[in-house]
């Protein structure tokens, strides 16, 4: 079983200066994880600065983790602009970029536009997937979209967006769908994922997240044979970041053990 934790888990802890990129490679071995997911954020130096991007390679190899998923935010496709479309995708490109420099496997970019995702904004985010999708793939590299914001908050839009646009991949994130439609989302968009965030906000004294039942959500991509990395998203309620992303893998680890 492979595992992951977005380092996104650690966002204050970067603010304050308590963990970089660095120790967020090394937590991420010595707590069992099997893959690194780094959030662009905490990469972004290595956009202007080459020997940063090596020194973060060399630090995962010499733990013996491979990079997977990059979560790139800032190139998503749709703008109502189309300047600002064109300054995404090179930005999407030079991410992409990276990711390849990092020999990560996927990079996790954005729709992007309003939660109405009319004919004209599905037509445009269709054809931008398409051209960065074309893009990674010259560099063996999956593009995939995340239930996150905007027109993916809706499991509709989600299900159109992967039946049409060929190659592209489902960050399944357990929490991030529009209120009233969780169960649902689960429901229509298990069968598509290529990657998960198990999204965590509390625990109680058995280890699970009292604030929803995640037994459903993985016993649904149990039933579609999903096999690609169980990866972390968490998001702790009471700032400790660290004790809920090892409690997160804990709890992944029972629940595909069941």
């Amino acid at each position: 079983m492979e595992t992951s934790i977005c380092s996104y888990s650690f966002h204050r802890s970067f603010a304050s200066g308590a963990m970089d990129i660095f120790d967020y490679i090394q937590w991420c071995r010595d707590t069992g994880f099997t893959q690194l997911d780094p959030w662009m954020k905490h990469l972004e130096p290595g956009l202007t600065d080459p020997a940063f991007v090596d020194r973060v390679l060399a630090a995962g190899e010499k733990v013996g983790l491979p990079f997977g998923c990059i979560a790139i935010d800032g190139a998503h496709i749709y703008e109502e602009d189309e300047s600002k479309r064109a300054a995404n995708r090179r930005m999407a490109y030079r991410w992409i970029d990276m990711a390849d420099s990092l020999g990560a496997t996927q990079v996790r970019i954005d729709a992007g536009g309003p939660e109405e995702m009319t004919d004209a904004i599905f037509g445009v985010i269709v054809e931008g997937y398409r051209d960065v999708i074309g893009y990674a793939a010259q560099r063996d590299i999956e593009v995939i979209v995340e239930n996150h914001w905007g027109p993916t908050l809706h499991p509709e839009n989600v299900v159109r967006l992967l039946e049409n646009v060929e190659g592209l991949g489902l960050l399944f994130d357990t929490n991030n769908w529009a209120e009233g439609k969780q169960e649902e989302g689960w429901e229509r968009c298990a069968k598509y994922a290529r990657l998960t965030h198990v999204k965590t906000f509390a625990f109680d004294e058995t280890g699970n997240d009292p604030s929803v039942d995640l037994s459903k959500a993985f016993r649904l991509l149990f039933e579609t044979g999903y096999s690609g990395t169980w990866g972390v998203e968490s998001c702790p309620l009471d700032g400790d970041e660290i004790s809920a992303g090892a409690q997160t893998l804990a709890l992944i680890q029972r629940e595909v053990q069941k």
